[in-house]
């Protein structure tokens, strides 16, 4: 989400050679300095998207780094998250509690996105998980309906349709999107209209 400086770009190529340097970011995420765990956060953001296998032994430090007081550091580590749920899902349970408080932060949207991503990557692995999340998600569609990030918010949840989800949770996804399927326009509409034939 933030744009990678060269010395970022480093210390990203850095990390996913060398699993003592990847440690030592992993250990900066609860570091006492503010600006230390922001950038530790973001280069593990990068990393995670490279290569999000290398984190899962870290999931757990991941999930604790979403108690930081900043909502960089709590965005940065919800995404790379995001990124660990289809290798290793189990540990990432442990994060719902930190991505529901970011969730609904009144502070900060790319908080509140990265929670929506991470909660519909969660959610659409099982049927339980799906059960699970969905008051979360459901809850976010009906508070951020209309805000800044909330196409991005759709296109997690179109993400999220097309899981393995509860049948309750299919009926209850359709029914939330049914107003924006017939009264939305543009591209509201049409991802309305998607949510609702993948659940169909």
């Amino acid at each position: 989400m933030s744009s990678e400086t060269p010395e970022d770009k480093k210390r990203v190529e850095e990390a996913l050679k060398d699993s003592a340097k990847l440690k030592e970011l992993v250990e900066a995420l609860s570091d006492g300095s503010r600006r230390g765990r922001q950038q530790a956060a973001k280069v593990i953001a990068s990393v995670a998207a490279e290569n999000p296998e290398i984190l899962v032994p870290f999931a757990s430090d991941l999930v604790d780094a979403l108690e930081r007081p900043e909502a960089q550091t709590r965005w940065e580590c919800l995404d790379a998250l995001t990124y660990v749920v289809p290798f290793d899902s189990r540990p990432c349970d442990k994060a719902i509690p930190g991505a529901e408080a970011a969730l609904f932060d009144e502070d900060s949207g790319p908080l509140r996105l990265a929670a929506m991503r991470f909660l519909c990557k969660l959610g659409a692995t099982t049927e339980k998980r799906s059960e699970k999340v969905w008051p979360l998600i459901d809850e976010g569609i009906q508070c951020y309906h209309g805000d800044l990030e909330f196409q991005d918010m759709l296109l997690a949840v179109i993400d999220f349709s097309q899981g393995k989800l509860d049948g309750s949770v299919k009926s209850a996804l359709a029914d939330r999107m049914r107003f924006d399927a017939e009264n939305g326009k543009g591209m509201l509409r049409r991802r309305a209209n998607q949510i609702i034939e993948n659940v169909a």
